[in-house]
């Protein structure tokens, strides 16, 4: 008998729409000068001017003027592809040039450039146990996907802590061989929930034990610090971590991922990792824009868009739990509205994107756990107040439709 794959594809889409879980991807073109407003290409075929609430690109640095002119440039210069991967032909001047402001981003002697945060932390973490044999991984259990992935794939030990639970970590650190290499892996700020790691209280502890550490700061480069280095440079803590991870497809509106550490770190890295020297590197042009916003960030005006970007997060948070709304608010930039019901949460996203032109992606497991699905909300320094306006209108006036009201999102 035969194995009917389709069947099985089916069966296996089909458990998603049940489950309300089915992920429906929004056709949207990005007008040049006007973000954070777009056009929604319609099913039906037609336009519908719509207003981006759920973009990573937090300081709106994929439209500065800067940045599309050292892309530019760098096309006119050197054509549309690197050519290769960075160990055959693929390397460019404008690769090194993004390195060196990275590393002076967080103030390490090297950084290593991937083509994404995701394959950043994959390839990092699952080469380490090369590097040093016997190494234990001690790892937030709130940890990205790619973190997850990068432990999971190297085939050394690991060990789980519960979230931001340092007790939980010491635990797990005193229970093992002293002389055990060891690596403590978590983040900044956590994506999800807006939440901060506790980054200093980790570092005392690793001091204490002897391991290295190892943090995303994916969601706070160019967003914290006096330069965008991050919450490590907000909290004068860069220099207590061994190796940091982080993006240029958010705050910094281009492509890419990266780790900053020592140069014998980066070395290593690059000369075992297959997911580094197996890849194409980033086209040029995609490089000179990252150095050219990475650069930028770093000056007053950096300062500025971080200052309002932090007043607009601020703004719609105070607004929308003046509504009752059930909100997440640890203090950072991320503003997630709990829904807790993946249908109701995909159908809350529809009626905005439809009736009221806001776009925002609805969020489920396994992003997030069951039953806290949500709307997570990422203001930015051009959302105006118009647009904050239009926002908590229409969840003021959805939200009592749909009657989810707190006591039902809150049991």
């Amino acid at each position: 008998m035969r194995v009917d794959y389709n069947a099985q594809l089916d069966q296996a889409i089909n458990r998603l729409h049940q489950e309300g879980r089915y992920r429906t991807f929004i056709d949207i073109e990005r007008e040049k000068g006007n973000f954070p407003h777009a056009v929604w290409h319609r099913p039906d075929g037609e336009k519908q001017p719509v207003t981006i609430w759920c973009g990573n690109d937090y300081l709106g640095m994929g439209q500065n003027p800067e940045v599309l002119s050292a892309m530019a440039e760098a096309l006119d210069a050197t054509g549309a592809g690197s050519g290769g991967t960075r160990n055959i032909s693929g390397t460019t001047v404008y690769h090194k040039r993004l390195e060196a402001e990275l590393a002076d981003l967080h103030g390490k002697e090297a950084a290593l450039l991937f083509t994404s945060a995701y394959i950043a932390n994959d390839a990092t973490l699952s080469t380490l146990p090369k590097l040093f044999p016997g190494l234990i991984i001690y790892s937030d259990a709130l940890n990205h996907a790619s973190m997850i992935e990068g432990v999971r794939r190297n085939g050394g030990a690991k060990r789980i802590f519960r979230h931001n639970d340092v007790a939980h970590l010491r635990e797990l650190l005193a229970a093992d061989d002293p002389a055990a290499p060891k690596l403590i892996a978590f983040e900044s700020v956590y994506s999800m929930d807006g939440d901060f790691g506790p980054i200093e209280a980790i570092c005392d502890i690793a001091d204490e034990f002897g391991a290295m550490t190892y943090i995303d700061e994916v969601h706070a480069v160019g967003m914290y610090g006096h330069r965008g280095g991050g919450v490590t440079e907000r909290d004068r803590l860069a220099h207590r971590i061994d190796i940091i991870n982080g993006t240029l497809a958010k705050a910094y509106g281009v492509m890419g991922g990266y780790i900053a550490a020592s140069a014998k770190m980066c070395d290593a890295i690059r000369s075992y990792a297959p997911g580094f020297i197996f890849t194409t590197s980033l086209p040029p042009s995609v490089a000179a824009g990252a150095a050219a916003s990475v650069a930028f960030l770093k000056t007053d005006a950096g300062r500025e868009l971080r200052a309002r970007h932090q007043e607009q997060a601020k703004v719609l948070k105070l607004r929308l739990k003046g509504m009752g709304l059930p909100i997440i608010d640890h203090g950072s930039h991320i503003v997630p509205v709990i829904v807790g019901d993946p249908v109701h949460t995909k159908q809350l996203s529809d009626m905005l994107l439809e009736q009221f032109g806001i776009y925002v992606q609805p969020i489920n497991f396994p992003t997030v756990p069951r039953g806290t699905e949500r709307l997570r909300f990422t203001p930015s320094p051009v959302h105006g107040p118009g647009e904050i306006a239009k926002l908590v209108g229409a969840m003021d006036e959805l939200w009592s439709h749909c009657a989810l009201n707190r006591a039902e999102m809150s049991a």
